[in-house]
């Protein structure tokens, strides 16, 4: 939906693009940022050229992925060496022990379909593509965000993933093409 695209045009880009598979996600990106590049992703490919993007940013998408050894290889191929990979997703201990995606659309709760990926096999496969890991990050639910949950009135929800690691940011970066 864009909620990182103000601070990356900030920057000023060559090229930013948009990718989803949702088109109710990329109606909301193009609404926001009208004059943006916004492509609907059907399958793993990119319409990108090898060797093209200097970062790919992928935010709360990981889990929704089937096979993440088949994205991660496209993601590789499309970027230039010495580029960056960021990834960031929910835990998958917090999806494990039962945490889900849920939103509400029209008065509905809708769920969405999770794929339990460990760090360890994202990364895994990401050292088979010649990709190094940067950095590892994470952050547990704790008191520090407990007012978030009292506010949303699911302190039952708190309680229940309290210690839990929740969110997670893995950095990748490509070799250069001399290393």
């Amino acid at each position: 939906t864009g909620r990182h695209w103000k601070k990356m045009l900030d920057r000023q880009p060559a090229d930013l693009i948009g990718y989803d598979v949702s088109i109710e996600m990329l109606q909301v990106l193009k609404q926001k940022f009208p004059s943006q590049n916004v492509i609907r992703l059907e399958g793993y490919g990119l319409q990108q050229a090898d060797n093209t993007c200097d970062i790919i940013l992928s935010t709360l998408a990981m889990a929704h992925i089937p096979d993440p050894a088949k994205a991660l290889a496209e993601w590789t191929r499309v970027l230039k060496p010495g580029g960056d990979i960021l990834i960031t997703d929910y835990h998958p201990d917090a999806l494990a022990k039962g945490g889900n995606r849920t939103f509400r659309y029209k008065d509905e709760l809708v769920a969405v379909k999770n794929y339990v990926h460990s760090i360890d096999h994202i990364t895994g496969i990401a050292k088979q593509l010649g990709l190094s890991v940067s950095r590892i990050t994470g952050r547990k639910i704790d008191e520090t965000v407990k007012a978030y949950y009292e506010k949303q009135n699911a302190l039952t929800v708190f309680e229940k993933f309290k210690g839990v690691p929740i969110i997670y940011g893995v950095h990748l970066k490509k070799k250069n093409a001399a290393t």
